[in-house]
C-alpha cells in the first residue's frame, strides 16, 4: 500500500530555562503542535532556537511550511532602532537569529508562513519595521496583555474586535468586516515594513493582521492565537485551513492541481 507523505511544518522554537538547574532548552507550546497535527494536516517539526547555526537553506528547501510563534519573549529592540527595554524584560536573542533570517528566506522562496504574536511582530521587524515596546503606556491604546491566571478560558477568552479591511485575505476568512479576537501580547507594529499590508486594525488602531503584499507564497500575520480555539471558532480554524491548503499545495502541486 502506497504511503502518502504528508508535509512538513516547522515551527519556530524559544530557549527557555527548565528543571532544578535551570537548563536552555529548546520549546514551543503544545497549541502549536496540535494544530498543525488536526487542522494544516502537517508534520509537526520543532526549530531549535540555534541562531547563526541553523542552516536556512536546508530548513527551507526541505519544509512546506512555517509558523511563527508567540512568545513572552521581545525580540531584542536593536534590530530595530528602538530603545533598550526596560529592565527583566524577557528576550531571546538566539531566537531573534534564526527567525529574523529564515523570514526572509521563506518569503523569498515563496514556503508558506503564518506568524502569529510575537511571529507577526518578528515579520514586520524582518521586513524593516519597527515595534512598540508597551501599547499600555500610549495615549488612547487600550491594554492588549492578558493576566497570567491559571484558568486558559480567562487567557484565551475574546478581548475585544478587530476590523476586517475590505476585499483582504482576511476578509475572504472570516466573511465578516468584524471579528473578535484572543488578546495576550504587549508590544504590537509601529513603523509598517515595507511591503506589509494591513489586513485588521483594533479599535485603539492597533494593527492585528499583515499580508506580505507580492509574495510569491502564503504570508500572512495575526497578532492574536488561533492556534488556541480553532475547534470551537470558525475563523480561527480557516485561518489555519487556509495555512493548511498553501502546506499542502507546496508540498504537491500536482496532486493540488489535479483535485482542483
Amino acid at each position: 500500500m502506497l504511503h502518502v507523505m504528508k508535509p512538513l511544518v516547522g515551527i519556530s522554537c524559544c530557549t527557555k530555562l527548565f528543571g532544578a538547574y535551570g537548563m536552555p532548552n529548546h520549546a514551543a507550546s503544545d497549541t502549536y503542535v496540535r494544530a498543525t497535527d488536526l487542522v494544516v494536516r502537517a508534520v509537526p517539526v520543532l526549530l531549535p532556537a540555534n541562531g547563526e547555526a541553523a542552516d536556512l537553506a536546508t530548513l527551507v528547501a526541505r519544509l512546506d511550511g512555517l509558523i511563527l510563534t508567540g512568545s513572552r519573549s521581545n525580540v531584542q529592540p536593536s534590530l530595530y532602532g528602538g530603545p533598550p527595554h526596560p529592565d527583566g524584560t524577557p528576550e531571546d536573542a538566539r531566537r531573534d537569529a534564526l527567525t529574523l533570517p529564515m523570514i526572509r528566506a521563506a518569503i523569498a522562496a515563496g514556503l508558506p508562513l503564518l506568524a502569529i504574536c510575537r511571529g507577526m511582530q518578528e515579520l514586520n521587524v524582518a521586513l524593516g519595521g519597527s515595534l512598540h515596546q508597551r501599547l499600555q503606556d500610549l495615549p488612547g491604546r487600550i491594554d492588549h496583555s492578558t493576566p497570567i491566571v491559571p484558568l486558559a478560558r480567562m487567557r484565551t477568552a475574546k478581548a475585544h474586535a478587530v476590523r476586517v479591511m475590505a476585499g483582504s485575505w482576511l476578509h475572504r476568512i472570516a466573511g465578516a468586516r468584524e471579528i473578535a479576537v484572543n488578546s495576550l501580547h504587549n508590544q504590537g507594529i509601529d513603523r509598517l515594513a515595507p511591503g506589509l499590508v494591513v489586513e485588521g486594525t483594533a479599535p485603539d488602531g492597533t494593527i492585528e493582521a499583515v499580508r506580505v503584499a507580492n509574495a510569491p507564497g502564503f504570508a500572512v500575520g495575526v497578532q492574536w492565537h488561533p492556534e488556541y480555539d480553532h475547534d470551537s471558532d470558525a475563523i480561527s480554524r480557516r485561518i489555519l485551513e487556509s495555512f493548511g491548503d498553501a502546506v499542502a499545495e507546496r508540498c504537491n502541486p500536482a496532486a493540488r492541481a489535479a483535485a482542483d
